[in-house]
């Protein structure tokens, strides 16, 4: 079954042209962005790709850490090309370095919100 489906780009460049695509799905296969969460600090970009590669082809693992002290912050996200939701079922609650990981399909980001301006006075 083909599905088509149009897309806007935001103008983030200031020029006030905004993009206009389409998409048609007929045997393309979207890549898939899973949140991993619960890792032990041993676990690398590599051990998290090899955990996820049985289900599928992942395009990229990515352990998030500090970027201060270098260490595991406890999460990570991995990207796959294929295989994605069969990996999510498989894995979420499996053993990876001796704990219990957490996974899921990745929400997209929140816009941050814009904070700043304290406003002191002089």
């Amino acid at each position: 079954m083909s599905e088509t489906r149009v897309f806007a780009a935001p103008d983030v460049w200031g020029s006030g042209v905004c993009i206009l695509f389409e998409l048609q799905s007929s045997g393309f296969t979207m890549s898939k962005n899973i949140f991993v969460g619960s890792l032990a600090w041993a676990t690398t970009n590599e051990s998290l790709e090899r955990h996820f590669a049985q289900y599928g082809t992942v395009t990229s693992a990515k352990v998030i850490t500090d970027r201060e002290t270098g260490r595991s912050k406890g999460f990570g996200f991995v990207e796959m090309e294929t295989g994605g939701d069969e990996a999510i079922d498989a894995l979420n609650g499996s053993d990876l370095d001796g704990r219990q990981i957490v996974v899921n399909e990745a929400r997209p980001r929140e816009p941050r919100r814009g904070g700043g301006g304290g406003g002191g006075r002089y």
